[in-house]
């Protein structure tokens, strides 16, 4: 099955951002520092502690993070959206609570035109998440 990853830039709030979406949605959670990387000698000795690589999965879900920033610098929140589709009501509803949890609501929670209980606000952190929920979906399972 082909699915799309996301892969978030923190800027040094990786960790902390990781851990958050970790208490929110479960799974297992993963983290190489620069220091503990191939490139360390590569990197300014004050980057040692920045995370390089991070990785959260539960089930099928991946969610990969860095603190490293590309050649443009760091721009927070504008580059991405993450779409987070949900097997139950429950499952949404949950979610939804926890993530925006310290954020802004940019959309509420309610059902959407194309037939889906659909969320989108902007979490503490700046990035913007799209819940979804396929109602016709849990219907034939």
């Amino acid at each position: 099955m082909t699915q799309i990853n996301a892969y978030v830039g923190f800027n040094g709030d990786c960790r902390k951002a990781m851990e958050f979406y970790q208490d929110c949605i479960g799974g297992e959670l993963t983290f190489q520092t620069v220091a503990e990387s191939p490139i360390a000698n590569q990197c300014a000795p004050s980057m040692k502690d920045s995370i390089l690589h991070s990785s959260l999965t539960k089930d099928t879900l991946l969610l990969m993070a860095t603190d490293m920033v590309g050649p443009d610098g760091f721009i927070k929140g504008n580059n991405i959206a993450l779409s987070l589709n949900c097997s139950s009501e429950d499952e949404i509803n949950t979610f939804y609570s926890k993530l925006s949890a310290g954020g802004k609501i940019l959309e509420p929670l309610k059902d959407s035109f194309w037939g889906s209980l659909f969320g989108c606000f902007t979490d503490k952190f700046n990035i913007m998440w799209m819940l979804n929920f396929e109602k016709g979906a849990a219907n034939q399972q």
